[in-house]
């Protein structure tokens, strides 16, 4: 079975219907090309959904995005969802650890911190690691690529990582500091340590000032830090999908991908019963290791390259407890080093982080997140055995007095890419590499940051490279 497609229109296919799939398409709309985008599974939206538990819509992936890079609320606004976003009620947060909850210094990037003092305040790290931190050891600025604990140890000790780093991170990548790239995922640090002698002054760079201790009601309201959708995050694929007017086919799993003299040819479905299609151009937009498979015979340097991102599985635990039962909280939620050897790795409070969500339901909603690279026994336990889990070590960080009323397990087989050592240099090795390839282009979470704003950007990116290449190839048609 082959496509429709005219000569006179060039058609873009777009493997993957995650965010960042989702959102090539979009940006291709109102451009002279045609639009399908296929997805291998039954759904739209990769790791963004949504569900209700107990009576509150709850994202089961992703629930914030970073405020302040635009590319995210700049395409909710595009697809007419402007109007729902909403900023955290706080972000306060804290650090469970050595036997207690510690409050997260404010003056600190991504847990380095800016201010010794406060620091020393927050007794996240012991009086020795803050000494250890102040008598910080001299280093050249971060050029080759060293992992987190590398660098950041080496030069204010290994307490910081472990203490504050690394939740921090894990948070995000689920991932080992001592893995982890230094220069991928904390590169706006690690390009202040060209500009600034210490660890401690770099960090403060990249801060607001410290807010002034008089005149507070003088002083500006805070531009919001997270925001989300009332509805949930879950419910963006759906609405970029509709704003997009591309072709969208579900269950439509592409297993080859092939050059042609005329374009591309992809074989969608069983071996048995395949479906051929074919265009002018196509972006891959699915994790590493099945772009790789796509692109082991046309691009196989680029392939080699996606096979050394690895990937951790985790999954979210979110509890529900009556609202009396649930005890007095000002912050958002809290963060456990891996060093304090507990299942639970953050906890975010959702609806204190989110106000809006109390009103669904006369409950508090908790949301933990468990599983970091790995830890494959962890995640191998079934869902009744991982809720109450997460439960007991929530009741023993909080005190909640009675247990939940309603539990939901969601699991991300392979969902965070592991932007290890060497990350940046496999990075510009695939990309060179596709993009020697006419019409071809790479987008998703395995290359430039694993948030929605991140996403998105190489979603825009990647749509524009592939138009160039087709509004090109129009214009040497007609000459």
């Amino acid at each position: 079975m082959t496509d429709g497609a005219t000569p006179q229109t060039p058609h873009v296919v777009v493997i993957g219907g995650g965010i960042a799939g989702l959102a090539a398409a979009f940006f291709l709309d109102g451009e002279p090309v045609r639009v399908t985008v296929l997805e291998g599974s039954p759904r739209l939206g990769g790791k963004l959904s949504a569900s209700d538990v107990a009576g509150v819509p709850m994202d089961e992936g992703a629930e914030a995005l970073l405020a302040r890079r635009p590319e995210g609320t700049d395409l909710i606004t595009a697809a007419g969802l402007g109007g729902d976003l909403v900023p955290a009620g706080t972000t306060s947060s804290a650090i469970y650890t050595r036997g207690a909850l510690r409050p997260l210094p404010r003056r600190q990037f991504l847990g380095v911190p800016a201010d010794m003092d406060e620091l020393a305040a927050t007794g996240v790290v012991s009086p020795e690691g803050v000494s250890r931190a102040r008598e910080e050891t001299p280093l050249a600025a971060a050029d080759a690529d060293v992992s987190v604990t590398g660098y950041i140890g080496a030069r204010i000790g290994a307490e910081i990582v472990d203490r504050l780093v690394d939740p921090l991170l894990g948070g995000v990548y689920a991932g080992r500091s001592e893995e982890l790239s230094f220069q991928a995922t904390l590169a706006p640090l690690a390009a202040a340590t060209h500009k600034h002698p210490t660890l401690t002054e770099a960090a403060a760079s990249l801060l607001p000032p410290p807010a002034p201790t008089k005149d507070n009601s003088k002083k500006p309201a805070a531009a919001p830090v997270f925001v989300t959708l009332t509805t949930g995050l879950g419910s963006l694929p759906e609405a970029v999908a509709k704003a997009s007017n591309a072709e969208i086919r579900t269950s439509a799993m592409v297993r080859d991908l092939q050059r042609t003299e005329s374009g591309w040819r992809l074989t969608i479905g069983s071996a048995a019963d395949p479906e051929y299609l074919t265009a002018d151009a196509v972006i891959i937009a699915v994790p590493a290791a099945p772009a790789s498979r796509l692109l082991s015979r046309t691009v196989p340097g680029a392939s080699t390259a996606l096979t050394q991102i690895p990937y951790a599985s985790m999954a979210i635990i979110t509890l529900a407890f009556r609202a009396d039962d649930f005890p007095a909280q000002q912050r958002s939620g809290y963060l456990v080093p891996a060093v304090d050897g507990r299942a639970v790795k953050a906890a975010t409070f959702s609806t204190i982080k989110w106000p809006h969500l109390a009103g669904h339901a006369p409950v508090h909603v908790v949301r933990c997140s468990i599983g970091r690279f790995g830890e494959t026994a962890l995640l191998q336990r079934d869902d009744s055995d991982l809720a109450a889990l997460a439960e007991a070590e929530l009741a023993e960080a909080i005190g909640i007095p009675a247990g939940s009323v309603a539990q939901r397990v969601t699991r991300w087989g392979g969902a965070l890419p592991q932007y290890n050592v060497g990350h940046l240099d496999r990075v510009a090795a695939i990309r060179a590499a596709v993009a020697a390839q006419p019409g071809l282009a790479v987008a998703g979470a395995a290359y430039d940051g694993v948030g929605i704003p991140a996403c998105v950007a190489t979603a825009k990116a990647a749509a524009q490279q592939v138009l160039r290449y087709v509004n090109e190839s129009s214009r040497a048609r007609s000459e």
